[in-house]
């Protein structure tokens, strides 16, 4: 569960180096305002293989450092509004200030009375379920393979977390399916939230999700993610599912834990599953 806390974001970037410069699309770009501090920007250009720049692109996907901090921003042909990660405000906050013990998702990866797990969150993403189980007294170690998505995330952790998220909460940009085998060591609980399936009615989609999907694209490795997770020998791997959608491919969960709208998919090591 190790991830520097103390480093700051330009140290960050540095640590992340090469993998930050892979798999960027067309066209991307690094810059800000230089008033929000011109030596940070040129580090996490750096950090991209990129020439920092002082004016944003309308034409390509890029990450502009402003006064509230870094924010990804999409063509504007896309319309999507620029994206920056808040967990001060919105219903991002509402949610941390609501989060519950008795609450799906934190009965999925075992928080009981006395016991807060530690929990790898291999799938971060935009990390509001891994910030509500730090909320809720869990160590978690957010891994996200998308650099971008990384920096945003430690970012927004680092500005607007509350005290006892910020202080439970570690990042490393990689790619869980080489790390889960290290990690799994000083850990209770792998948790799983792999990009939901396409849905047929984009309006559907979040406008935010739909910005991550058309930079990062969908994860069709999950199946292989649970593999590594299974292999690490981990005692619990929980996995989120859209309600309905088909378990991912591999075991058969041991059982679930429903919500609303989703449902936490219940695995054990590959030698405590049933043989098929």
């Amino acid at each position: 569960m190790n991830a520097d806390k103390s480093l700051n974001l330009a140290d960050f970037m540095l640590a992340s180096a090469p993998r930050a410069a892979t798999s960027l699309p067309p066209g991307f770009w690094v810059g800000g305002d230089r008033q929000a501090g011109w030596d940070d920007i040129g580090v996490v250009a750096e950090g991209f293989g990129l020439p920092p720049v002082d004016a944003p692109s309308a034409d390509f996907y890029g990450l502009w450092l402003g006064a509230a901090g870094w924010e990804l921003r999409a063509p504007a042909a896309a319309g999507f509004t620029p994206l920056r990660l808040d967990f001060s405000l919105g219903a991002t906050a509402t949610r941390l200030r609501q989060a519950g013990r008795k609450q799906p998702l934190a009965r999925a990866v075992g928080l009981k009375p006395g016991h807060a797990p530690k929990v790898v969150d291999a799938t971060a993403g935009l990390g509001r379920d891994g910030a509500v189980l730090a909320q809720l007294g869990c160590e978690v170690l957010m891994i996200e393979r998308s650099a971008v998505m990384a920096l945003l995330l430690r970012d927004g952790l680092l500005r607007t977390a509350p005290a006892p998220v910020a202080e439970r909460v570690s990042v490393l940009q990689g790619d869980a399916r080489h790390e889960l085998a290290q990690l799994a060591r000083d850990a209770d609980v792998i948790y799983l939230d792999p990009m939901y399936p396409h849905r047929s009615k984009s309006a559907l989609v979040k406008k935010e999700m739909r910005m991550v999907r058309d930079l990062v694209g969908d994860d069709p490795d999950a199946g292989d993610l649970l593999a590594a997770a299974l292999a690490s020998g981990m005692r619990r791997v929980a996995v989120k599912r859209p309600g309905g959608a088909p378990a991912l491919p591999g075991p058969a969960p041991l059982g679930c834990v429903e919500g609303p709208n989703t449902r936490y998919d219940l695995y054990a090591p590959q030698a405590d599953q049933p043989s098929s």
